[in-house]
């Protein structure tokens, strides 16, 4: 029988191990293996580290034999080639050669004494000068889960999230990216999960650091010669908070650092979890290795929340700070501050702060007086668009829907309530207005106005819905 080349055989090995464990497991495990040489039934392999050699012969070591010795036969064996990066830009990694046992625990203890780390890891987050204290996990208290409003814009986000705190290191979303323009509760929501997981887990060594934080340590690393101590620190932990990753972009040596600490903590099974300001695919200027990592795990965005969240938001808001305001002063910032969070909140401290110095009860008018500066195109022109907009999104339909041909009956109401107010609010032409809807004629319009006009007789549940929909409408005229 000739001999099998050393990828031969471990691709074979390969295709009987990817039957038998999961699918993430593989590709965090096995795939970044390389076969480097087989000699008498010895296959030597190549792995990243030497916690990544540990792990596969305390998890996969039966498995490992099994398949090994169906390929070569009886009296094969594994031999490790093991990366050790010394953790500075001057120096390059070397390799270590162990063979495959039982017992990796106590071969890698052996290894790990030769490296001669020193007993004391310096923490990067105490100042210098200062007496030395353990770090705590940088995180929030008061931003959980309880106050993260949840709404159709974030409910992806928030549920792995949940998932994530649950069983960190123990769910498919490993890393956890969670991506959305500023303002729309990231930080809020990759805090909540640490402090929940603290919560449940008070052992686990959770870490929360903005990226630019983490950039500023490693230069003072740099500066004062203790890369391997940096690098040592940010290892020992369970959970990873990182914020605005970003900010990465072009850094180089930080993201190489990075890249060192990624690898190590998700060879582990640690839990990564970050925030970007826009989707991996998006982002420049970052290592390919890097970026493929970020697309490991769940890339979840958060949107700009809808009006029902949004007076959600405001209502939570109100009852944290023990204040109440008029309803129709309520629904009136929530149609009018449409960005995001950030803006909603400043918007309310305004009227607040403008009501306790004035000593003033907070009216319609005066809240349109006070955010003035807040809503944009405050004195627009009601147009056809902006009423078919309102009105899909109040019945959570398409706009295209009700320019189409469709005869449904929910599609067919929202056309008529839009062509009702179009009537009503604007000076079109009933002929415009036909064209705006799929190029109606007139009397579609005058049969559309007569059925609205009869059914808010008729039906109190579509009287209702057409005062609110008015409301939302007239409230953006003003």
């Amino acid at each position: 029988m000739s001999e099998k080349s050393c990828e031969t055989v471990w691709n074979n090995c390969l295709k009987i191990i990817q039957d038998n464990v999961p699918t993430q497991s593989f590709k965090t495990w096995f795939e970044p293996i390389k076969p480097i040489k087989i000699e008498n039934k010895v296959l030597t392999i190549q792995v990243p580290s030497q916690f990544f050699y540990e792990w596969l012969e305390e998890h996969y070591v039966s498995l490992l034999k099994k398949t090994l010795k169906q390929e070569l036969g009886t009296g094969s064996r594994l031999e490790y080639n093991i990366i050790v990066e010394n953790g500075t830009s001057n120096s390059n990694p070397y390799v270590v050669n162990l063979p495959g046992s039982n017992n990796a625990k106590q071969e890698a203890q052996s290894f790990n004494s030769g490296l001669n780390i020193a007993p004391g890891i310096k923490n990067p987050f105490v100042i210098p000068g200062l007496k030395k204290v353990n770090i705590d996990s940088n995180l929030s208290h008061s931003l959980t889960f309880d106050n993260f409003i949840e709404g159709d814009s974030n409910r992806l986000a928030r549920a792995a999230g949940l998932s994530v705190a649950s069983k960190p290191g123990g769910t498919s979303f490993n890393p956890l990216m969670i991506f959305s323009e500023t303002g729309m509760g990231k930080t809020h929501l990759v805090q909540a999960i640490g402090n929940l997981i603290k919560q449940n887990s008070k052992n686990k060594a959770v870490l929360y650091v903005p990226i630019e934080k983490f950039t500023n340590q490693f230069v003072e690393a740099i500066r004062n010669n203790s890369n391997q101590d940096f690098l040592n620190y940010y290892q020992q932990v369970d959970v990873l908070i990182v914020d605005d990753v970003q900010f990465l972009e072009n850094k180089q040596k930080t993201q190489e650092i990075f890249f060192t600490i990624f690898n190590h903590l998700h060879q582990l099974g640690k839990q990564l979890i970050l925030t970007s300001d826009r989707a991996p695919k998006d982002l420049k200027g970052m290592d390919e290795r890097l970026l493929s990592r970020f697309k490991w795990g769940l890339s979840a965005d958060i949107q700009t929340p809808d009006f029902e969240t949004r007076l959600a938001i405001l209502e939570h808001m109100m009852y944290n700070d023990g204040i109440t305001l008029h309803r129709d002063v309520i629904e009136y910032v929530a149609h009018n501050i449409n960005t995001n969070v950030r803006e909603l909140q400043g918007a309310l401290i305004s009227l607040l702060a403008q009501s306790s110095l004035n000593r003033k009860e907070v009216t319609l008018d005066l809240a349109k007086q006070i955010l003035k500066n807040f809503v944009k195109n405050n004195t627009r022109e009601i147009s056809i668009e902006y009423i078919q907009k309102l009105v899909c999104d109040y019945f959570t339909i398409p706009v295209e829907h009700v320019k189409s041909k469709t005869r449904k009956r929910e599609i067919v109401q929202a056309r008529q309530i839009s062509m009702f107010y179009a009537k009503d609010l604007t000076k079109s032409s009933l002929k415009t207005i036909g064209m705006h809807f799929g190029g109606r004629d007139h009397s579609t319009v005058i049969h559309a106005c007569q059925t609205v006009n009869d059914l808010i007789e008729t039906d109190k549940k579509f009287r209702a819905d057409i005062e609110e929909i008015g409301k939302r409408i007239k409230m953006n005229l003003v």
